[in-house]
């Protein structure tokens, strides 16, 4: 068994052998808290849950870091608009990200840490970039110096003659335009903190280098993050770091974009969905069916169409799992194993398209199982698929999606079963008499209600249907 990789520096598919075996040290760019999350954003997020849930269940022992940008331009740029302190947007946005990961089923991360609780480790790496002669102070800044970096831009493959590097406001002194900042002066205004070259405040790049060093030390196995970070975050995060002696990441995955129209989905763009909205309008369970199956490496066309596909197909899986449940009479664990299918496809760069095939066949099955009265493998094949849905973080028998009907209003739950069961019970006279259009009709009628109807050996179902 060799879990493998796509890995961005190498441009291929690789082996993944950890530096300590047994264990995996995961770091992931997490959210900048400028303002609530989109889907877009929930999506790495998701991914790499995934991918965390894969090592743990081949035997790993997962570090998993994500971070938290709690200091930025953007962030100090919305308190002056909001009139708002700088740690209000950001402490008030963390939550919307973290209420949004626990929504959609995602495990915590090992530690979460914020870039203003480690100004010291921040401090202490520019120290020694200065003292090794990669970096420089400038009018109160300090810039790393991209040509004291001859590997500078390996990951990107990019030309240093051809890099327009993104500069701010206020960084005067560089030796060069394509240096980019450590540290940036105070400003009027601006949160800033002591340091040796004078007050101010870090730079993106700098916090990751400074948090990844912290909690996995010199050298670890995968960093992670969007396709949008490659250049220049992860490019100026890797010269940082490796120019300060550490051996930085071993691997470096990015996930693709959710886009609408063919862009990328931004806050800038006006065109993104939030979390906080999304969850009133659809299961949660479903957004992460949605968001979590395609390949990470793929870029996903956000429509409403296709989410609603994503709900018949869950609602398909999910059928299956409540039918065999109710033969059965009592909770069927998940099996101890997932088929060699699945595991084969997981694999293989998280292959999760893959893998969810093995378990719309495996579903398929069961069903023919049910049809044939063979409760045994009905039973077996449902344990399959809670093993394999497990993994991805979609058994609805999980205990963290074991109240999710509760927030689409439990409390009408039995009022509007009595009502259903009234008009089902007009249709079953309708068939009982063989007057089929008028059943047929019934059917229709609530199917536009947003109710679908099966018809079982235990007697008719209902379930909340599409919209």
């Amino acid at each position: 068994m060799t879990i493998r990789l796509y890995d961005t520096s190498a441009r291929q598919i690789r082996d993944f052998i950890p530096l300590k075996p047994g264990c995996v040290s995961i770091y992931l760019c997490g959210a900048t808290v400028q303002a609530a999350p989109h889907i877009g954003h929930i999506r790495s997020g998701l991914n790499f849950d995934i991918m965390r849930r894969w090592f743990a269940y081949r035997g790993y022992e997962v570090t998993f870091i994500r971070n938290v940008t709690d200091i930025d331009d953007k962030i100090i740029t919305k308190s002056h608009e909001q009139h708002r302190p700088w740690w209000s947007i950001g402490y008030e946005n963390e939550r919307a990200f973290n209420d949004g990961y626990t929504a959609l089923g995602c495990l915590p991360p090992t530690y979460e840490p914020r870039a203003t609780g480690h100004i010291t480790e921040m401090v202490e790496m520019m120290r020694g970039l200065i003292d090794r002669g990669h970096a420089y102070a400038a009018d109160g800044n300090v810039y790393f110096d991209v040509r004291s970096f001859p590997r500078y831009l390996e990951l990107s493959r990019q030309e240093l003659d051809n890099l327009l590097q993104p500069s701010g406001e206020g960084e005067t002194g560089k030796r060069d335009p394509r240096d980019f900042a450590l540290w940036k002066a105070v400003k009027p205004g601006e949160p800033s903190w002591p340091t040796p070259w004078g007050p101010g405040r870090p730079g993106w790049h700098l916090e990751c280098s400074a948090m990844a060093h912290k909690y996995l030390g010199s050298a670890f196995d995968i960093h992670g993050g969007g396709l949008d970070l490659i250049f220049p975050h992860h490019e100026n995060e890797i010269a940082q770091a490796k120019a300060y002696g550490d051996e930085f990441a071993r691997y470096w995955v990015h996930n693709a974009w959710v886009t609408m129209a063919g862009d990328k989905m931004s806050k800038s763009l006006g065109n993104s969905v939030l979390v906080g909205e999304m969850v009133k309008q659809w299961r949660p369970i479903v957004l992460r069916y949605y968001l979590g199956t395609p390949h990470y490496r793929s870029m996903i066309e956000y429509s409403e169409e296709s989410l609603r596909e994503a709900e018949s197909a869950f609602a398909r899986i999910e059928g299956f799992v409540q039918r065999v449940t109710e033969l059965a009479g009592k909770t069927v664990e998940p099996a101890a194993e997932v088929p060699p299918a699945f595991a084969e496809a997981m694999d293989d760069d998280l292959g999760v398209p893959q893998a969810l095939a093995v378990v719309h066949t495996t579903v398929r099955q069961g069903n023919s199982a049910l049809a044939a009265d063979d409760k045994d493998a009905a039973v077996a094949r449902l344990a399959e698929v809670r093993a394999m849905l497990g993994v991805l973080g979609l058994d609805p028998l999980d205990a963290h999606w074991a109240g999710e009907s509760g927030d689409r209003g439990e409390d009408l739950q039995g009022v509007v079963d009595s009502l259903v069961r009234l008009v089902l019970d007009q249709r079953e006279s309708a068939r009982a008499r063989k007057d089929w259009a008028t059943a047929d009709a019934i059917r229709d009628q609530l199917k536009e209600s947003g109710l679908v109807i099966e018809d079982s050996p235990q007697g008719p179902r209902w379930s909340l249907g599409g919209r």
